[in-house]
């Protein structure tokens, strides 16, 4: 295999978004348990939704080939570096792999898993056109990778947890919002009814900006419950910061390249997740 198609099939996992899916597992069992978990359940819990994700993933840009023809025309598939057939094998390896991963935490976590699997094959098959419905459901879809990880430990009721799930579900409603705004031109012509299509980019940039307003706000609920010490707010403002630069930005007609900015807020929310188990396992 050369290396431009083995660089285009690495390209369709979106290796970043199927870890930030693994992490928030992995944090949402820290949380639960109030420790590092067994190597067992860590591992099979962050390969599992890494594994979902990036097997939906491949399905999306299968399906959004001809929008990315003119949105994206470098990702693989529009590129020509992989063949629609390669990715389907690609998706469907990846999505055997996250659901034996699954099984190997219990079967309630397999049904959890194949639930996670099924929403996201709806979405890029029918329900991406549904606009914000499409959108909230995305958002629903990553809110429950902490609902996942709370599932593998047998905890999936811890308040914290719920919440952080409820906040990522937030955080990427207002991406996907943000990206629609961005995109357009490719969604009209595909028949897309996105909210930027409904109401024109500059409105659907300004709800998004909104929703982002409420994640920050929200940021302080963890603090004013005492689910989180101190020590948990420099990488929370961190977070908080980006988020608001990276929105001014967006709003900003001068900007340009603005995908960018969204690509950062998920970046600065991987690296927070990050630091939040670091700090979780630091001895007090």
């Amino acid at each position: 295999m050369n290396k431009p198609k083995l660089h285009g099939l690495f390209g369709l996992f979106r290796f970043e978004l199927s870890f930030s899916a693994g992490a928030c597992v992995v944090l949402a069992e820290v949380l639960a348990l109030g420790e590092l978990p067994p190597l067992r359940l860590g591992l099979s819990g962050f390969l599992s939704v890494f594994s979902i994700a990036a097997a939906v993933l491949v399905l999306n840009d299968m399906f959004d080939i001809e929008t990315d023809r003119i949105n994206a025309p470098s990702r693989p598939l529009p590129a020509g570096l992989v063949t629609k057939p390669e990715a389907l094998l690609l998706s469907v390896a990846a999505a055997l792999s996250g659901c034996a991963s699954a099984l190997v935490i219990g079967f309630n976590a397999f049904i959890a898993a194949c639930t996670m699997l099924l929403t996201g094959v709806l979405y890029n098959w029918k329900l991406k056109k549904y606009g914000l419905a499409g959108n909230l459901i995305v958002g629903f879809s990553v809110g429950m990778c902490f609902v996942y990880g709370g599932i593998a430990v047998d905890n999936p009721f811890e308040p914290v947890v719920l919440f952080l799930a409820v906040m990522t579900m937030f955080v990427d409603l207002g991406e996907e919002i943000a990206a629609d705004a961005l995109d357009v031109e490719g969604d009209r012509k595909t028949g897309s009814r996105s909210l930027a299509v409904i109401f024109g980019p500059d409105k659907a940039m300004r709800i998004a900006a909104y929703i982002f307003s409420l994640v920050i706000a929200g940021s302080t609920v963890p603090f004013a419950a005492r689910w989180f010490g101190w020590a948990y707010l420099p990488p929370i403002i961190a977070f908080d910061v980006i988020v608001a630069w990276s929105v001014w930005k967006l709003l900003d007609a001068r900007s340009y390249g603005k995908l960018r900015y969204i690509r950062r807020i998920y970046l600065a929310g991987t690296v927070m997740v990050l630091l939040l188990i670091i700090i979780r396992l630091v001895p007090e």
